[in-house]
């Protein structure tokens, strides 16, 4: 299948290499000419600017933004329209507002192009060798980029969750429940190192992640993280928030939904920003192996 690929960062690249591999045709950009070169050696053709990618695609296009959410996706949106036509088919395959898709999808459709908001999990490893993806839009546009999602995808990883804005709003719950998960994580482990018996952190993580009851792909990152070092002091404790938990608590306020366990995860990462304790060293551990998120040595 043929399709646009826009932003090629560490999401981004290691998703048109998946899509490359299975066959697809890909012409893509990014800000980066380093990245295009890159992709370009990889099998795919290159475009240097939005309207040039456009440009290059046949109709119906679908064209695939894997950019910040926020004002990037919209700009990269308001380029595009030059050259887009009645049809064509824009995904958005970052973490955006659901709200900022809702909005966009009503926008596009007023000059008949079609919108999908797909929440994609998996870090940098799913985005490689195969994700989770969560889409919201028309179904016929979702139906016409499935081949597309069923080969970024593990088998049974992506699925149709209704108009638009669902997918967004999935994946920022999905978000919501990752941050309690992994609070869960970080403030068992600092229990386990207050006590007496002089745990082995590499040891205890290794059994969890074979067999309990939690094991869990982020109990197998806890392992991984503790063979690098059992006491973590290559990370320091500040975990960053990039929003979805912020915005899964505040739907949850305009809801009249509890959500103790997420909100209060939510203020511990605010807090940790003043602390620098072990549970907040396993949390930021924790999501520097599935996403490649930047850490600071301790000074």
């Amino acid at each position: 299948m043929q399709a646009g690929f826009i932003g090629l960062g560490k999401m981004g690249f290691n998703m048109a290499l998946q899509l490359l591999e299975h066959g697809h045709e890909l012409v893509v950009f990014d800000l980066t000419e380093q990245a295009v070169s890159r992709m370009e050696e990889a099998g795919a053709i290159p475009a240097d600017s939005v309207a040039d990618l456009a440009s290059r695609l046949s109709s119906p296009r679908v064209i695939w933004l894997m950019v910040p959410a926020g004002d990037a996706v919209d700009a990269t949106i308001r380029d595009l329209l030059t050259q887009l036509q009645e049809g064509d088919i824009v995904v958005d395959g970052g973490n955006s507002r659901y709200q900022d898709s809702r909005r966009r999808a009503v926008e596009l459709a007023g000059v008949g192009i079609r919108f999908l908001d797909v929440g994609t999990s998996g870090g940098l490893e799913g985005a490689r060798h195969g994700a989770c993806t969560m889409v919201g839009g028309e179904k016929d546009a979702y139906l016409c980029v499935e081949p597309l999602l069923k080969d970024l995808c593990v088998p049974g990883g992506y699925g149709y969750m209704g108009s638009s804005g669902a997918g967004h709003y999935a994946k920022m719950v999905h978000n919501g429940i990752e941050y309690g998960m992994m609070q869960a994580i970080g403030e068992g482990f600092e229990l386990m190192q207050a006590g007496e018996f002089g745990f082995d952190m590499e040891e205890v993580s290794r059994v969890w992640a074979n067999g309990s009851v939690i094991r869990s792909w982020l109990m197998d990152l806890a392992h991984q993280a503790f063979q690098k070092d059992g006491s973590l002091g290559y990370l320091e404790g500040t975990i960053a928030d990039s929003g979805e938990g912020r915005w899964t608590v505040e739907a949850a306020l305009e809801r009249d939904v509890s959500v103790p366990v997420i909100a209060s995860a939510l203020f511990r990462r605010y807090r940790s920003r003043s602390d620098n304790n072990f549970s907040d060293r396993v949390v930021a551990a924790l999501r520097h192996e599935f996403g490649g998120h930047g850490f600071h040595p301790p000074q």
